[in-house]
């Protein structure tokens, strides 16, 4: 595998405007020629039977289709209500004549 140079990466870090010393670039130089074998080890795990992803774990839709389907009636709902007003329910009043 091509490993980065110390001038490869001082390129990147040009095209990525990203200031870096001469300390950071032989220390970051072998970091990434680390990063760059994993990937490449990864890549070489999967074979042609392991269908690609992008969740380990499958997903699937739980929620039911959005299907429109009758309701309650007015006199249905208000079947079992104490007191009703004008096809609404009727609540005692909690707040004063102030609002």
């Amino acid at each position: 595998m091509p490993e980065l140079s110390r001038d490869e990466v001082r390129h990147l870090a040009d095209l990525a405007r990203i200031d870096l010393s001469d300390a950071e670039l032989d220390h970051l130089a072998p970091q990434l020629n680390v990063i760059l074998e994993s990937v490449a080890s990864i890549q070489g795990v999967a074979g042609d039977d392991v269908v690609p992803t992008s969740h380990p774990i499958p997903m699937t839709n739980v929620f039911r289709d959005d299907v429109v389907v009758p309701g309650l009636t007015p006199a249905q709902a208000l079947s079992g209500a104490p007191e009703r007003e004008d096809d609404k329910f009727s609540v005692p009043r909690i707040l004063g004549d102030e609002q």
